[in-house]
């Protein structure tokens, strides 16, 4: 390995894995918002989740501050309750399964699809049990999974669906945006995202009771937001009607949404041509390509994973990612599957062994930067750097 990199020129600083592109735009609104004196929920915030509703092509939207908060809201909106089980996919990040764990049901595992690494649907129905009350399937990278096939087991079991659309902004499953198949639909701004808000959430719901509950769960469970109780419209009184949690959005955080969100078809022109990139130039060598989206759906290109088995290329996985350090490109592992992790382990027993493609995926998976904000030359270095490590 020394020896390749005596012919190998490095880059000069290091290529941050997951960097956003953000704009003078957001950063003029943010400073707006500061000088305005209302940094909490307000105007912003409901100007962003009707933006994103009109995106989305969705009738009911409610922003909070997290995917995770997204979540744990939507399984609490469709009515879990302790001892009831979700069933959901063992390649994923925790947050998905945590946001379960939180209402007291029980996560229950399927194994993931090798070609997709998406909710295996075949496996799907054999998982359903007398306590099932809930699928939560997972758009992983940004493809979308089989939501015939989901909502085909939803109805026949009076199942609810909650998609965490965490990486899936744009996609859509054969011309539908996913998000707004299930009964709720999570979607993620954090700082990797393809819209940012640093942190951030936002739930579609289809139905308005829904979607009231969530607004009511999503801020101390009071029946008056605080934008409202101190408008110029003059004081609300407010009651508390639930047992609530401190999941808002803050003016801030939609200060940078509503620009990022107006840039979201561009970024993904960029992304779709970086993807597209790498498929080219990379495709010649011995290691595992992203699957591409059906003719007749929507990849978001959030992510775009390859698969180092050591076998063919004749390197491990971690010394591939340390190599690329070395080599001052930023990679990501999207995910160690939930099994391999010992809380998981000990709270549920489960073992990587029981979960196999989703096992051998996240011992292999790493994660190239992709973003809008790579330019030519940084995607040309992170190709350079894949093709030197794995070069004879």
């Amino acid at each position: 390995m020394a020896e390749k990199m005596k012919n190998y020129k490095k880059r000069a600083s290091f290529l941050v894995f997951g960097s956003p592109a953000i704009g003078e735009e957001e950063i003029a609104e943010v400073v707006k918002v500061l000088r305005s004196g209302w940094v909490g929920t307000g105007p912003k915030v409901a100007q962003f989740t009707q933006d994103f509703a009109a995106y989305k092509q969705a009738k009911y939207a409610v922003a909070v501050n997290s995917a995770t908060a997204a979540l744990h809201l939507s399984f609490l909106a469709s009515g879990l309750k302790p001892g009831d089980e979700v069933i959901t996919t063992a390649n994923t990040f925790c947050a998905t399964v945590n946001a379960i764990i939180h209402t007291g049901a029980t996560p229950v595992l399927v194994d993931v699809d090798p070609a997709t690494s998406n909710l295996d649907t075949t496996r799907v129905e054999a998982a359903v049990t007398s306590r099932t009350r809930a699928i939560c399937p997972v758009h992983f990278a940004g493809l979308p999974c089989d939501m015939d096939e989901i909502e085909r087991i939803s109805v026949k079991n009076g199942l609810s669906i909650v998609e965490d659309c965490a990486h899936a902004i744009e996609t859509q499953y054969k011309g539908r945006p996913v998000g707004t198949i299930g009964d709720f639909g999570c979607f993620s701004f954090y700082a990797t995202k393809n819209v940012v808000t640093a942190e951030g959430g936002m739930i579609l719901a289809r139905e308005e009771r829904h979607a009231d509950r969530l607004n009511i769960l999503g801020l101390h469970g009071m029946s008056k937001d605080a934008w409202k109780r101190f408008g110029d419209a003059g004081y609300k009184h407010y009651q508390v009607v639930d047992a609530g949690f401190k999941y808002n959005m803050t003016d801030i955080q939609a200060a940078m949404g509503i620009h990022q969100l107006a840039r979201v078809e561009k970024n993904w022109i960029r992304r779709k041509k970086i993807w597209e990139t790498y498929t080219d130039r990379l495709k010649h060598l011995p290691l595992g390509l992203p699957a591409p989206a059906a003719p007749t759906d929507r990849h978001a290109y959030h992510l775009f994973p390859i698969r180092i088995d050591e076998s063919k290329t004749g390197i491990a996985r971690d010394d591939f990612l340390n190599q690329m350090t070395v080599r001052n490109i930023g990679v990501g592992v999207h995910y160690l599957s939930i099994p391999e992790h010992p809380y998981y382990q000990q709270a549920f027993g489960w073992k990587p062994d029981d979960f196999p493609e989703a096992k051998a995926y996240g011992r292999q998976t790493v994660s190239l930067p992709l973003s809008a904000k790579l330019t030519d030359d940084d995607v040309e270095d992170v190709i350079l750097a894949v093709e030197n490590i794995l070069s004879p």
